[in-house]
C-alpha cells in the first residue's frame, strides 16, 4: 500500500515586510544580500518583532482549510546547521507534548470523493537561498543569498492520505486557487510554493523528497521514487529513512542526507517572542472574509454553459475572477467568460500589465451585448479590447474611433445576398449535393458586406435559398 503525505511551504507574498523585521517581503527584486538587516541575518543582540498581518493571513488559511484554532499560539527554535540558516536555528511552530500551539491543526479538505486530512499549519521564517555556480567541469562554487531569509512562510502538513499523483495534483490545484482567492500568496512566483513529499510503501521506512517547485516535477519524482522503493522491496533490501532531492536533468532522486527525527532538532520555546492569544472576535471577523468554496463556485458557473477549461483559467487568477464576477449577471456569463479566457488573457498576462490596465467590467458587459445582438464580429474583439486596456474609453467610443460602428443594416445585406444568389444560381441547385457550396456563398457575401456577423448572414441566406429553391 502506497502512502504519500505532503509538506507544502507557501510564502505570504501579499504582505509588505518579512515575518520578524521590516525588510521587504518581495525579495526577488533585489541583488543578492541587499534585502537584509541585523534581525533577518541573526546578528547577536537583535530581537524579532512579529508581523501582525502574517498572523492574520495564516489564520485565514487555517480557517479556510477547516482547521481548529488554538487559544494561544507560540513560536519555537528548530535547531539545525545549514549554510542558508544564519542563526543556526529556524523560528517556527511545533506542537509540543500534545499541546496544540501551531496556527491551525486537525483540518481537512475534500477532493473529488476523498477527504485529505491536515495535520497542522504552522507559521515560520523562510531560510536564505543557496546558489550553485559551475566554474569548471569538475567543480562548482556555492554562494548564499540571504535576501529571502526571514520571509513569512506557512507550512501545511497533511496526513499520508494520498495514494497517487492524480490526488496530489487535485489537492495542489485546489490549494493554489485558494491562496489566490484569499489574497494570501501568488503561487506562480518562483519559489513561492514548494512541496516536500513523504512516500512509504506498506510498513517500510518513509522517504522525504525535498523542495519540489512544480507539479510536473513532483509527478515525475513521485513516480520514480515509488518504482525505486518497490525495487528495494522486491530484492529484500532495507529502505533507510532519508531525505532525497529531485535531479531535474537526470530525472532521478538523489541522496541528500539521512533523515533526522523530530527530536534531533531539539525544539525549544522561543523566549524572545511571547505567546499570542487568538480572540474569538478575530476568528469571527476572518471567517467572514472566506469566499465561496472554489469547487462550489465552479459548479455554479458551469450551469451557464461555461466550459471546464475556461473556468479553470478564470478562477485560477484573482484578477480575472474579480473582473468576471463584477460583470456577471447570469445571461451574459458565457460571453464574458470566453472573452476573458480567449482574448483578454493574451494582453494581460503579467501582474504589471494587469495593474496598468484601464479595462473595467463595464467594457465586458457592453462587448457581450454587442455580440448577442450581432452588432460586431467575434474577430474584432481583440482590437477593441486592446484599445480599452490602454485608453479606458467606452466601447462605443472605441467603435467610432476604429470605424467599426457602421454595421450593415438588414435591407442592404438582403440586396447583397440577392445579388450573390442570382450570380450563383446554377451553383445553388447543387447545394444539397455539395455542402461546401454554402461556405463558398457565405465567404463571397462577407467580402461584399464587410462588418457583419456570420450568424446574421447564415440565417438570412438560408431563408432566401429555401425561397429560391421553391421557385
Amino acid at each position: 500500500m502506497i502512502k504519500i503525505g505532503l509538506e507544502i511551504h507557501c510564502q505570504l507574498t501579499t504582505i509588505k515586510s518579512k515575518l520578524f523585521c521590516s525588510c521587504d517581503s518581495n525579495h526577488r527584486k533585489y541583488k543578492p544580500n541587499l534585502n537584509t538587516c541585523p534581525i533577518c541575518l541573526g546578528i547577536p543582540g537583535t530581537l524579532p518583532l512579529i508581523n501582525k498581518n502574517a498572523i492574520k493571513k495564516s489564520l485565514l488559511l487555517a480557517l479556510a482549510l477547516n482547521c481548529k484554532i488554538p487559544e494561544k499560539t507560540l513560536f519555537c527554535r528548530k535547531n539545525y546547521f545549514y549554510p542558508d540558516l544564519p542563526k543556526n536555528f529556524q523560528i517556527t511552530q511545533f506542537n509540543m507534548e500534545d499541546k496544540h500551539s501551531s496556527i491551525g491543526y486537525e483540518g481537512h479538505v475534500a477532493i473529488e470523493n476523498k477527504i485529505i486530512n491536515i495535520n497542522r499549519i504552522q507559521l515560520e521564517e523562510d531560510p536564505g537561498r543557496i546558489n550553485y555556480v559551475k566554474i569548471s567541469d569538475k567543480s562548482k562554487l556555492t554562494l548564499i543569498d540571504y535576501n529571502r531569509s526571514g520571509v513569512s512562510l506557512v507550512e501545511i502538513v497533511t496526513q499520508p492520505d494520498f495514494s497517487n499523483n492524480v490526488e496530489i495534483k487535485e489537492f495542489l490545484s485546489y490549494l493554489s486557487n485558494l491562496l489566490i482567492q484569499l489574497d494570501i500568496s501568488d503561487p506562480t512566483l518562483p519559489g513561492a510554493m514548494r512541496t516536500d513529499v513523504n512516500i512509504s510503501i506498506d510498513d517500510h521506512n518513509k522517504i522525504e523528497l525535498k523542495n519540489i517547485n512544480s507539479i510536473h516535477d513532483l509527478e515525475k519524482a513521485v513516480d520514480f521514487e515509488i518504482v525505486r522503493q518497490s525495487n528495494f522491496i522486491t530484492r529484500n533490501l532495507q529502505i533507510q529513512q532519508e531525505t532525497r532531492h529531485w535531479d531535474e536533468k537526470r530525472k532521478i532522486t538523489t541522496l541528500a542526507r539521512r533523515k533526522e527525527d523530530e527530536q534531533d532538532y531539539r525544539y525549544i520555546i522561543e523566549q524572545d517572542i511571547p505567546s499570542i492569544t487568538i480572540s474569538p472576535y478575530l476568528i469571527s471577523k476572518l471567517k467572514n472574509k472566506i469566499p465561496e468554496n472554489i469547487k462550489s463556485k465552479k459548479s455554479h458557473y458551469m450551469k451557464f454553459g461555461i466550459s471546464n477549461q475556461v473556468l479553470d483559467t478564470i478562477l485560477s487568477d484573482l484578477y480575472y475572477t474579480r473582473l468576471f464576477e463584477s460583470a456577471f449577471d447570469g445571461q451574459n456569463a458565457k460571453n464574458i467568460a470566453n472573452i476573458i479566457a480567449t482574448d483578454l488573457i493574451r494582453y494581460l498576462n503579467t501582474d504589471e500589465k494587469k495593474s496598468k490596465s484601464k479595462l473595467t467590467a463595464t467594457h465586458l458587459i457592453r462587448l457581450s451585448e454587442l455580440i448577442d445582438t450581432n452588432k460586431i464580429k467575434r474577430d474584432l474583439i481583440k482590437n477593441i479590447l486592446r484599445q480599452a486596456i490602454v485608453t479606458g474609453n467606452s466601447i462605443d467610443v472605441i467603435l467610432n474611433e476604429l470605424k467599426l460602428h457602421k454595421t450593415l443594416d438588414e435591407d442592404k445585406l438582403s440586396i447583397i445576398i440577392d445579388n450573390v444568389i442570382e450570380s450563383e444560381h446554377d451553383l445553388i441547385k447543387k447545394i444539397n449535393i455539395n455542402p461546401n457550396v454554402i461556405n463558398y456563398l457565405i465567404g463571397k457575401i462577407m467580402k461584399k458586406a464587410g462588418n457583419v456577423q456570420p450568424k446574421t448572414i447564415i440565417n438570412l441566406l438560408n431563408t432566401k435559398i429555401k425561397l429560391n429553391v421553391k421557385k
